[in-house]
C-alpha cells in the first residue's frame, strides 16, 4: 500500500520499531485482509524481524509507561482531556469502500444503458513478484464486481522499458481503455518515471502525471485525478462526519504518491497544515497539536499514544508487516500508528488492516469511472 511507497522517508525517523503496548486493555479484531489495495507491494517482500516482546521491558512502550503519559496529557490538557472518551471509534475503511463500490455498480449500469459503453481499465505488470501477481488479480476481481472491463498484460522481467513503453502507447490509443495502471515496483533496469509519465493524462487514473500533482497544487486548477491512497483518506474523513475546514492537521511522510498529495488535499479543503518528515524536529511535539493526523511513512508502531491529542482523528496508511510466531504467515500487519496506545486517546482512528487500504481501490476504480464519463460526455 501507500505504506511501501513512503519507505525512503521511513528509514531516516528516529524512533523504535518494536510492537506496541501489549499490555492495553482494548485489541482491535482484524477479520479480513486487505492485500489488494496497494500499488507498491514491496512491503511484503521480506518480512522484517522485530521482537514482539521487546516493548515490555521498555519504558516507552510498556503499560506503566503509556499511563505516565497519558497523566501528563490529562494533565496539561485540562478538562478538554477529561471529555474524551475511553476508546475511539473505528474508522471502518473496508465498509466504507463496499458503499463507494455499490454506488459505482449503480452509475455504471446506468451509463451502459443509456450510450452503450462500459468503463475499462488496463494493467501491466512485468516480472513475477507473486506479491505483484496477487495485487493485480485481486483488482481485476474488484473491476469486475462493479462491471468495469479489466484488460491486462503481463511481461517477463527482463522486459525492455521500449516494450512496456508500446503496451502504454497501445492503450492509450484504445477508445476502450479509459484508465491506464503499471503496477510498481518495476525491474531495475527500467526508468519508472520515463514509465509513468508515458501514461496519458486522461487515462493516468493514479493521478501520478505531474500535469495532474501541478493542478492539485494550484488554486484554482483541478486536477483530473488525484491519487487514490490520499483520495480515499479525504473521502473517509467526509463520510464519517470529520471536519476540516479550519481544524490543525498533521501529514507524517512526504512521499509524492500519498504524503505530499494528502496534505495537498487537506490545504483545499481549508486545514492548516504541517508536514513531519525526516528532519523534522520534535516531531511528537507538533503532531500533539494536530486535530486530524494521517501517517504514511512505512515505520511500524512509530507514532505512539504520546504524539495523539486527546480527542483528534488518526488516519493510519501505513500497513507494516513485523515478527509474529503465532501467526500463521510468521508475521502480522501493523499500521505506523500504535493503535493500542492511540486508540485510548483519539476520538476515530483507522484500523490496520481494514482502514485506509481497502480505500484506495475504491478510488482506483472510481477515477476509473469518471475517466469514462468523462471520455464520453456522460453526466
Amino acid at each position: 500500500m501507500a505504506a511501501a511507497a513512503t519507505t525512503s522517508a521511513s528509514t531516516a525517523f528516529s524512533s523504535t520499531t518494536d510492537c506496541c503496548n501489549q499490555g492495553a486493555k482494548r485489541v482491535f479484531r482484524i477479520t479480513a485482509l486487505q492485500v489488494a489495495s496497494t500499488r507498491r507491494p514491496s512491503a511484503f517482500k521480506s518480512v522484517r524481524t522485530i521482537n514482539t516482546n521487546a516493548c515490555t521491558t521498555d519504558s516507552r512502550c510498556s503499560f506503566s509507561g503509556f499511563t505516565k503519559m497519558w497523566s501528563y496529557l490529562s494533565h496539561s490538557a485540562g478538562s478538554a482531556a477529561a471529555t474524551i472518551t475511553a476508546s475511539a471509534k473505528i474508522i471502518d475503511g473496508k465498509s466504507v469502500a463496499k458503499e463507494i463500490r455499490d454506488e459505482i455498480a449503480i452509475e455504471i449500469s446506468r451509463m451502459k444503458e443509456s450510450i452503450g459503453v462500459v468503463p475499462g481499465l488496463a494493467v501491466i505488470l512485468v516480472g513475477d513478484r507473486k506479491d505483484s501477481a496477487t495485487y493485480v488479480r485481486n483488482k481485476k476481481k474488484s473491476c469486475e464486481s462493479v462491471g468495469i472491463k479489466s484488460y491486462e498484460v503481463h511481461l517477463a522481467e527482463d522486459s525492455s522499458e521500449q516494450e512496456v513503453l508500446k503496451y502504454i502507447s497501445g492503450f492509450n490509443d484504445d477508445p476502450s481503455v479509459h484508465g491506464i495502471l503499471v503496477q510498481l515496483p518495476l525491474p531495475s533496469h527500467m526508468n519508472e518515471q520515463n514509465v509513468l509519465n508515458a501514461v496519458c493524462i486522461e487515462k493516468d487514473v493514479d493521478g501520478f502525471n505531474p500535469l495532474n500533482i501541478g493542478r492539485l497544487a494550484m488554486r484554482g486548477r483541478e486536477p483530473l485525478f488525484v491519487p487514490c491512497t490520499p483520495k480515499g483518506c479525504i473521502e473517509l474523513l467526509r463520510r464519517y462526519g470529520v471536519a476540516i475546514k479550519g481544524k490543525r492537521a498533521v501529514v507524517i511522510g512526504r512521499s509524492n504518491i500519498v504524503g505530499m498529495p494528502a496534505a495537498l488535499l487537506l490545504q483545499r479543503e481549508d486545514a492548516t497544515v504541517t508536514i513531519v518528515h525526516s528532519r523534522t524536529k520534535n516531531p511528537e511535539e507538533i503532531t500533539r497539536e494536530a486535530d486530524i493526523v494521517i501517517s504514511a511513512v512505512g515505520q511500524p508502531n512509530m507514532v505512539r499514544g504520546s504524539w495523539i491529542k486527546p480527542g483528534s482523528v488518526v488516519i493510519d496508511v501505513g500497513i507494516n508487516p513485523v515478527e509474529d510466531a503465532k501467526s500463521p504467515r510468521g508475521y502480522r500487519l501493523v499500521g505506523d500508528v500504535c493503535y493500542e496506545e492511540a486508540s485510548q486517546i483519539a476520538s476515530a482512528i483507522t484500523p490496520v488492516p481494514g482502514g485506509v487500504g481497502p480505500m484506495t481501490i475504491a478510488m482506483l476504480i472510481l477515477n476509473t469511472l469518471v475517466a469514462a464519463k468523462r471520455a464520453n460526455n456522460f453526466k
